[in-house]
């Protein structure tokens, strides 16, 4: 069998006790004679492998009974206009700090629906600087009485990641679907954070949104009852059929998780990983980083090459030598290496050497 070192963002890289354990109950689910793809999400081994996805969610965060665990469909996309739809009343405004690519996609779906009377105010915009950052808690314009702040935890195209997030008096809103689990976090502090699976909690097809049950209930009577968050938490996310496979793997991505010891000790492995890589860059006038020292995100690391040239030979060259997907987002061009929870240190140590001994052919 072979296995490349798969860096792509996302759909990314699987563990693969996960993917052997799958293809093990693939067939025959646990002595049921189908496949989970088959069952019946009404059914009882489908209803285990639901509840266990959301128990183990909420213990690894360290939630109580004050948060509702959703299962959802539509991916993070979906969410830009789910969040200000249900939480945005009439005659309020939302605060959006503006990061990156993802934020500004966040902001443009807020504003198509804030109409009448309602409003987005951007806090703050870093998304032009060079090298990209996240903002200072001081640069921050909030609006008070705002009725919720939002962020993007992580940035993917421009490789930043707030290293602490800011601390509001309106409820904190987060799309944190390229760092969710991958570090110890106080998850009281959200209203409400969602996440795209595809990174580091299965594959595509399943949005994780963990919402505040008070702020579930914001939702004006004009909002779609699909659409409407207290739906999916009255209904325990099986108001309609959910993606029952991708729930799966959500619960064996984070047994996984808490057989390696939770979010403190896969912080820490992915806190090495980023740092062998960024000390290969830093090691380099070859390579440039293009994030901010304190800024620079833990899962997706980002450099350039002196030409575009040399970037196109590197990542041909690193294909070739089983390292995959490390072409920079189009929008960016560049280099960009993406190193979620599953991702081995192994790989990364792969990649390092290989950046170089491509320096030295090429520098």
């Amino acid at each position: 069998m072979k296995r490349v070192y798969n860096f792509n963002a996302g759909p990314a890289t699987l563990p693969l006790e996960v993917l052997e354990e799958a293809r093990a109950e693939l067939v025959d689910y646990r002595g049921s004679g189908m496949s989970l793809l088959e069952a019946s999400h009404r059914g009882a081994a489908y209803e285990a492998v639901h509840e266990e996805a959301a128990t183990n969610i909420r213990a690894l965060l360290g939630l109580g009974d004050d948060h509702a665990v959703l299962f959802l469909q539509g991916g993070a996309s979906l969410q830009f206009a789910m969040v200000p739809m249900n939480l945005l009343g009439r005659g309020e405004t939302a605060d959006y700090v503006h990061t990156g690519s993802w934020a500004k996609k966040a902001i443009a779906e807020a504003r198509v629906v804030a109409t009448g009377g309602r409003a987005v105010n951007v806090a703050a915009d870093t998304s032009a600087e060079r090298p990209a950052r996240v903002p200072a808690p001081a640069e921050l314009r909030l609006t008070p009485g705002a009725a919720y702040v939002h962020v993007t935890s992580n940035e993917t195209i421009e490789g930043i990641q707030w290293k602490e997030l800011p601390h509001t008096d309106a409820p904190l809103v987060a799309d944190v679907s390229s760092d969710i689990l991958s570090r110890p976090v106080d998850a009281t502090r959200f209203g409400l954070l969602y996440a795209g699976a595809q990174k580091n909690l299965g594959p595509a097809g399943v949005t994780v949104v963990v919402i505040r049950k008070d702020l579930a209930e914001r939702a004006p009577d004009d909002v779609p009852i699909v659409l409407r968050y207290a739906t999916h938490a009255e209904k325990r996310s099986l108001y309609n059929t959910p993606p029952c496979f991708a729930i799966y793997m959500v619960m064996l991505v984070t047994r996984w998780i808490a057989a390696r010891g939770g979010l403190a000790s896969v912080g820490r492995v992915n806190r090495d990983k980023a740092a062998r890589l960024y000390a290969a860059i830093d090691a380099s006038s070859f390579y440039t980083g293009t994030a901010a020292p304190d800024s620079r995100s833990g899962m997706n690391v980002t450099f350039r090459l002196p030409s575009e040239e040399l970037e196109d030979r590197f990542v041909e060259e690193a294909a070739a030598s089983d390292l995959i997907g490390l072409r920079g987002h189009r929008s960016v061009g560049g280099i960009r290496a993406s190193i979620y929870n599953a991702f081995p240190v192994e790989g990364v140590d792969a990649l390092v050497g290989f950046m170089r001994e491509f320096e030295r052919t090429r520098g």
